[in-house]
């Protein structure tokens, strides 16, 4: 492999690595504010029987944007859901390792972050297009904000996917640093 285009992987693999580490620090930002909302919203109710609709629909929408933005940092670093019976045997070696994530990512992962991000486009336009809101009074308005968050949340998955299959093609072709 020329040295240009192994450059060029790297550099690839870099930008997308650091740009899932810097949605995975908003994300905890994002799992503190929460959990502060939650605090504040347990106390008020249980000291002063006072609840506010917004703040519960808050808590919801900011789990949804920790669950969607999170991914691709949890991808990155290998704690997302996966079945070890056979990846983490004795007989799984580095590069038997890569091959499936490789294949598991190209077969799988990219064509399913795809199909869902093309499918939810949709979506977000019709709550744009009807300006959907929530129907509880006092609840939250934009709600095409948060369902926008379906698509971003599924292109950083993919973009994140796209570096560990390339990652996963070096080790396969056993290619060392330069």
């Amino acid at each position: 492999m020329p040295i240009q285009v192994l450059f060029i992987i790297k550099y690839i693999i870099h930008i997308i690595n650091q740009f899932s580490d810097w949605t995975g620090r908003v994300t905890a930002w994002l799992l503190l504010l929460m959990v502060l909302i939650i605090v504040y919203q347990a106390s008020m109710a249980s000291l002063f029987s006072i609840g506010s609709v917004a703040l519960q629909e808050l808590q919801w929408h900011l789990f949804a944007l920790i669950f969607l933005l999170g991914s691709a940092y949890t991808l990155k670093y290998d704690e997302h859901v996966r079945v070890d019976v056979f990846y983490q045997s004795s007989w799984m070696n580095e590069r038997r390792r890569a091959w499936v994530n490789f294949l598991g990512s190209v077969f799988f992962l990219l064509p399913f972050c795809l199909i869902i991000m093309t499918a939810s486009w949709t979506f977000v336009f019709d709550a744009y297009t009807y300006q959907e809101s929530s129907s509880d009074p006092g609840g939250l308005p934009y709600r095409f904000l948060l369902k926008a968050a379906i698509p971003i949340g599924f292109l950083l998955l993919m973009l994140q996917g796209i570096a560990n299959s390339l990652t996963s093609l070096l080790v396969i072709l056993d290619i060392k640093e330069p």
